[in-house]
């Protein structure tokens, strides 16, 4: 038997997060996400799911613990750098409104040090991945729509070369119908590239669809159970987990 342990990608040790203003974030948390995964962090607002997200990449810093990305620890990384090496994604993209769709993807490794030509090539490449027409590729965001400049966001997070991606809850401003497509096309990429994906979303539904692994997290930033849509679903924790899955009402557990 295989007693060796899974790899991870991002540890949190005992991770807290408190406020100037009193405010308990995140309380206590210890979290393993393994490598090529992706993990959801579901729960209703205030509860503590973005801040965990931004202590990854150290758009905040824990008030006191360790978060750890490819077993080291962050805080010992300076933030700037840091945050060049792991693909970030928003809602509304967070698309620079003067830079054409090419130069906004093309903007990491051009500030990495890429020769501008080259990182456009790649550009174009990941337009293709991302499933844009390459056509696109000298139009503004504002001649986009809400789908498509979310696919740029997407593009323009891969392209900072990274096995890790950080997602904040990028589909919640399009409609159903193009939210699901970009859901299955997230799918596709994570599959192709073998990504490791941390997805925050306040959806219980959207983080089945798309999670191998589940973080339910109870207001006042206490994880309240960690497992696969399987485990929420069929073994909660406590009333609480019950609870927010039957809110919820999940149409399916597609995988």
């Amino acid at each position: 038997m295989d007693h060796n342990p899974p790899a991870l990608a991002v540890e949190f040790r005992g991770v807290s997060k408190r406020f100037p203003d009193g405010t308990l974030a995140v309380d206590q948390l210890d979290l393993a996400l393994g490598l090529g995964t992706i993990t959801c962090l579901v729960g209703s607002s205030g509860c503590g799911k973005t801040t965990v997200l931004r202590m990854i990449n150290r758009m905040i810093d824990p008030t006191s613990g360790h978060v750890l990305v490819g077993g080291i620890d962050v805080a010992g990384v300076e933030p700037v750098e840091l945050r060049r090496s792991i693909g970030y994604v928003m809602q509304h993209a967070g698309l620079m409104p003067h830079r054409t769709v090419i130069d906004n993807i093309a903007t990491v490794p051009v500030l990495r040090g890429v020769k501008r030509a080259d990182a456009r090539e790649r550009a174009v490449a990941l337009m293709h991945d991302v499933g844009l027409d390459p056509k696109l590729a000298r139009r503004y965001p504002a001649q986009l729509s809400g789908g498509q400049q979310q696919r740029v966001g997407v593009a323009r997070a891969l392209a900072a070369d990274s096995d890790l991606l950080l997602m904040d809850e990028p589909f919640g401003a399009v409609d159903p119908v193009v939210r699901a497509d970009l859901q299955r096309e997230l799918q596709r990429l994570q599959r192709d590239l073998g990504k490791t994906v941390v997805f925050v979303t306040h959806d219980i539904d959207e983080a089945f669809v798309l999670g191998d692994r589940v973080a339910l997290f109870k207001p006042g930033g206490v994880l309240a159970q960690f497992g696969s849509p399987e485990q929420l679903l069929h073994e909660p924790a406590d009333a609480f987990v019950a609870e927010f899955i039957d809110a919820g009402r999940p149409r399916s557990i597609l995988r």
